[in-house]
């Protein structure tokens, strides 16, 4: 009986995700949250870790940017690319969206997560792309 319990506690943890290898939050929440054997990866700017927090140059390195945070965090939580469930892509403008897809499809190779693409009006800091996850442990 209290093994059963220990288990049940077990299974009902929340547990932060926080690495250095990834962009630090903007604000009060986590890079990503564990529960019940899956990785909630909060949405992740082109931001590169321990840079001045602006939009590089170029979009693709932008994109790749926000991916590698992604990925970055994933690994802190046990996780990786080929366990993840969705993607979500946040883009400030459709035109830019062979560009996002030049960069995410060889990201992901032959992983192809479930994916939603919102085109917004703006993002935080002047940045045109922003990426969230949903992972497997």
């Amino acid at each position: 009986m209290i093994l059963a319990l220990y288990f049940c506690m077990l299974l009902n943890m929340i547990k932060i995700i926080a690495t250095e290898h990834a962009a630090k939050p903007l604000g009060h929440y986590s890079q990503a949250i564990v529960h019940q054997g899956t990785v909630y990866v909060a949405t992740q700017l082109g931001i590169f870790p321990g840079k001045p927090i602006e939009p590089p140059s170029s979009f693709e390195e932008e994109t790749r940017a926000a991916l590698n945070n992604v990925q970055a965090i994933l690994k802190a939580a046990g996780s990786d690319l080929h366990r993840v469930l969705k993607v979500m892509i946040y883009i400030a403008d459709m035109q830019l969206w062979d560009q996002v897809n030049a960069v995410y499809t060889p990201f992901f190779g032959d992983h192809r997560p479930a994916r939603g693409v919102i085109p917004c009006k703006e993002l935080h800091k002047g940045f045109r792309v922003a990426i969230d996850v949903i992972a497997a442990l």
